[in-house]
């Protein structure tokens, strides 16, 4: 709770997932999307990635299908794989972030809920447990607000998986590429 804020305005909360509730919200969310319906997230969407940001998408599945044995004609292998986002990864526990909606308006506010789940992430993670950020398990909106009770006033932002890694996990073992600090930053003022 002491990650920064923009104005120390700490737009974010929590709703911590467990038992039946989490249990019926990954069944809503498979059977609203197998059946088709449209993604209803409630934080804007961009489209599609592009350029290098859509060539590291497909980086970084090429390494996870390969890793799990999953080759591309494999239909029902590879609706598996996505279907475990919707499934919040299978962990015991999902921590869905919201913000308060009248800070709907401010770039800020989505910055301040990533760094607070960055914060959350980093101490599950000294504390052995394994977590994901992800959008599948929030894609299916009503059925998260439902089941988890989020109140009206709060927009659900993303969904975090919480639990204790399997190391025996092949997908576990992937370390997704990563640009260098050369290719990411531009150095402005400084002496060589």
């Amino acid at each position: 709770m002491r990650a920064p804020s923009s104005f120390n305005s700490q737009p974010y909360n929590f709703y911590v997932i467990s038992g039946e509730p989490l249990e019926r919200i990954r069944a809503g969310n498979i059977e609203r999307t197998l059946a088709g319906v449209p993604d209803s997230r409630e934080f804007r969407t961009a489209p599609a990635y592009t350029g290098p940001h859509r060539d590291r998408q497909i980086g970084v599945a090429k390494q996870l299908f390969s890793a799990m044995g999953i080759v591309r004609d494999d239909k029902r292998m590879r609706e598996d794989w996505l279907m475990r986002g919707f499934r919040q990864f299978d962990a015991p526990v999902c921590v869905i972030v919201t913000y308060d909606r009248v800070m709907d308006s401010t770039d800020d506010t989505p910055f301040d809920c990533g760094a607070v789940s960055t914060v959350l992430v980093n101490a599950a993670w000294s504390r052995g447990l394994g977590t994901v950020i992800n959008s599948q398990g929030i894609m299916q909106s009503p059925v998260v607000r439902e089941h988890a009770a989020i109140h009206d006033d709060q927009v659900i932002l993303k969904a975090i998986a919480l639990g204790w890694p399997d190391e025996s996990f092949p997908a576990n073992a992937v370390v997704s590429e990563r640009r260098s600090v050369a290719e990411a930053t531009t150095f402005v003022g400084f002496d060589d």
